[in-house]
């Protein structure tokens, strides 16, 4: 079995499916958002397109195994899925300087691959899969998947997988099961299983086959089947985009972006794109882990802060913990809160949430919506209905792990961890104008 492999720079058509002439009159972020998702299946992948980006601009790459002898006034580290980046202030005192972050997240729900994973069954291969975060699954259910993620060698050399589409997860037809219409159920274990091909002689383990790594050489992996469906513009007036991971790749561009075109200031300003959001962020490079907390300590160390000058520096910071928002589902009224809900290219979201399920008080929002003002933005809120729990995000997560005051926002999406989430146009670039005024106030 041959299944093609494609780098970064080589590329897919990623606009198919939308019309030339609909893309030729895109906004040019839209254009770049497009591309950005398309480059990105993987919060690895994801890490890398992050990377092109930010040595364009003149950001130097640091080691986090190295010592800091030089801090480079625009400089980043990457960390497996995980990348922060800074900008220093235009002069540093130790009773004045700010702190401004920017943080999202990089992954998705998926089906990661287990290890030990092919197997036979009635002359079918098929991969068994773990689900990882909490996907929408009857949506993964007869969709083209392809692979992609890492595999790492024994030499320690790491191989980027990226597929075309050659996977499915078959799913049952109407005729065998007609209750499955009133009582629609997915037992993981039996009914989450890849099919990749036809059983051959030629078929070995999944994990070399899609890297081209032999066998015996591959020390580890981290790979997932995703869906291989590109980026479309939907809408009688183009309107809206349709893509997989939305959540939060919608995030992680505007976050970019904001920070890119925000102006020096007299505070620190941080960009912060975390992994395994969707698990909990409890690892190292999770919101939850370590990753972030040592960046900032190394920053102001390089000003000469003592550990009292740097725990003061961290009280008067202000975080955003950028993630999507639910947009009001126009069929499902009644599972929204009546008056605190966010419609489609309505603008960027403040979340709120008496449980502190997301970080936001009074002293956050303020400093959000001063931002929106200054940048003309109009501003959205939006609290669960008080019958449904919710979500929650990386931001109460930051907030407790750094002690940095800390708001939630997003744009607003439907259909939310679906294979094929969909957004308004128009918010990604009103959100992307937001963060740059947040950053450089």
């Amino acid at each position: 079995m041959a299944i093609h492999t494609f780098s970064l720079s080589e590329g897919t058509d990623i606009f198919s499916g939308t019309t030339l002439g609909v893309m030729s009159n895109l906004d040019a972020r839209v254009q770049d958002l497009i591309r950005f998702i398309g480059a990105s299946p993987t919060s690895f992948h994801a890490t890398v397109s992050l990377t092109e980006r930010l040595e364009t601009r003149g950001f130097t790459r640091l080691l986090m195994t190295d010592p800091w002898e030089e801090l480079p006034a625009q400089g980043f580290v990457v960390v497996d899925g995980s990348v922060i980046a800074w900008r220093t202030p235009r002069r540093w005192s130790s009773a004045s300087t700010g702190l401004r972050i920017i943080a999202s997240h990089t992954d998705s729900p998926a089906l990661k691959v287990k290890p030990n994973a092919g197997f036979d069954r009635f002359d079918s291969h098929q991969v068994g899969v773990e689900v990882y975060g909490g996907p929408q699954l009857h949506t993964w259910i007869d969709r083209d998947l392809c692979l992609a993620g890492r595999v790492v060698d024994i030499d320690g050399q790491v191989h980027m997988v990226h597929t075309q589409a050659f996977a499915r997860v078959p799913g049952l037809a109407i005729h065998l099961d007609r209750g499955q219409r009133e009582n629609f159920h997915i037992d993981v274990a039996r009914d989450i299983n890849v099919l990749i091909s036809q059983v051959t002689a030629e078929n070995g383990p999944i994990e070399s086959v899609a890297s081209g790594v032999e066998p015996d050489r591959i020390a580890g992996h981290d790979l997932f089947f995703v869906p291989s469906e590109a980026p479309a513009v939907l809408g009688l007036g183009a309107e809206y985009l349709a893509s997989y991971r939305q959540d939060n790749l919608l995030s992680v561009h505007a976050g970019l972006l904001g920070f890119l075109a925000a102006e020096r200031s007299d505070a620190v300003q941080v960009y912060a794109a975390f992994d395994h959001e969707e698990i909990g962020s409890g690892t190292v490079t999770g919101a939850s882990g370590s990753l972030l907390e040592h960046v900032l300590r190394r920053l102001s160390a390089g000003f000469g802060a003592s550990m009292d000058a740097h725990l003061a520096w961290l009280a008067r910071g202000v975080a955003v913990s950028a993630d999507v928002a639910h947009g009001i589902h126009p069929s499902r009224p009644d599972v929204h809160d009546p008056m605190a809900h966010a419609v489609l290219n309505g603008g960027p979201v403040l979340k709120v949430n008496a449980q502190q399920r997301y970080a936001t008080d009074a002293t956050t929002a303020a400093a959000w919506t001063i931002a929106c003002r200054d940048a003309k933005v109009p501003v959205q809120t939006y609290a669960n209905n008080s019958n449904i729990l919710g979500g929650s995000s990386l931001g109460p997560l930051m907030a407790m792990r750094l002690g940095v005051r800390t708001v939630d926002v997003g744009v607003p999406v439907l259909g939310m961890h679906s294979v094929r989430e969909l957004c308004g146009i128009g918010d990604q670039k009103l959100f992307a104008r937001a963060v740059e005024f947040f950053l450089a106030g």
